[in-house]
């Protein structure tokens, strides 16, 4: 059961990252959009990551207009990834509702595709994303050294920038990532008690380079844990780093959806609704 949110409770939220196309939310995805909203959620950033089904945010973007795409090869299928999934992408990528290629990265825990894979198809991702012009979604796990070479020798000069989804790495690596143009993006894990290095670097980070995320259905907050994630426990988030800046729940909210906005630029949202585009304990964290 999901307790109805007063308006106390209500925050001005985005969600920069949900696996909104998981078979997780085929049987209520009407429903957790519904509970999105009721939680003051006012944009999503959904992410399409399936190799065999790449258009599925757009899909769900189309219908909704306040919801934005992304699509990118995950580096655990980096394996699978061919020319065809390249096309789809580069045509994905006209999609109005379109804002950035990705989530695109290197993962070094699970090892699912071999690190030398991972690693070209993350460069030839780059390469795409840098000739229609969108910015990048980037999931690192425990290659961090490694990422941050390669995108500082073949992403930075494009002045694209991109997002960090669900950080976890340092301070010194947030910061090399916001100096090459990137916004850094909290998940739910932020939430947890051994987490406290998490809440360090945010607490440590310019509020203007910050963004929230559920990462869902993955990575549900402590009160959670162990059910599945979804939109409105974004709200989570924020109630957990606002005291970390020393700012209430709604100031860390009002300020990092203001970050999503600005950086992808899109209009305000306006009558509850977010306006169209005016500009340009999980494994998949």
């Amino acid at each position: 059961m999901h307790a109805a949110s007063s308006p106390a409770d209500i925050l001005p939220l985005v969600d920069s990252h949900a696996h909104l196309d998981a078979s997780d939310f085929d049987s209520d995805r009407e429903q957790v959009l519904q509970r999105a909203r009721a939680a003051g959620v006012s944009a999503i950033l959904a992410i399409g990551g399936n190799p065999q089904a790449l258009d599925a945010a757009a899909v769900l973007a189309a219908g909704h207009d306040w919801i934005y795409a992304a699509a990118g090869i995950h580096p655990h299928e980096a394996r699978l990834a061919t020319q065809a999934h390249y096309e789809t992408l580069n045509k994905l990528a006209e999609h109005p509702r379109f804002l950035a290629w990705g989530e695109i990265g290197l993962d070094y825990h699970y090892n699912h595709s071999p690190r030398d894979v991972q690693q070209r198809v993350f460069l030839e991702q780059l390469e795409l994303a840098r000739a229609v012009r969108r910015p990048v979604i980037i999931h690192c796990r425990e290659a961090w050294p490694d990422c941050l070479l390669l995108l500082d020798r073949n992403w930075r000069a494009s002045e694209l920038g991109g997002i960090f989804h669900c950080f976890s790495g340092t301070l010194d690596e947030a910061r090399q990532g916001i100096e090459m143009g990137f916004l850094v993006s909290f998940a739910a894990n932020v939430t947890y008690p051994k987490a406290q290095n998490l809440r360090d670097v945010a607490r440590d980070l310019p509020l203007e380079s910050l963004l929230l995320e559920t990462d869902s259905p993955f990575l549900a907050p402590q009160h959670h844990r162990g059910r599945r994630n979804e939109p409105a426990y974004v709200a989570e988030v924020a109630k957990t780093l606002g005291p970390v800046r020393d700012l209430a729940p709604a100031e860390i909210a009002a300020a990092t959806s203001d970050n999503f906005r600005r950086f992808f630029r899109l209009a305000e949202p306006a009558g509850g609704q977010a306006a169209s585009r005016s500009g340009r304990d999980a494994s998949q964290c």
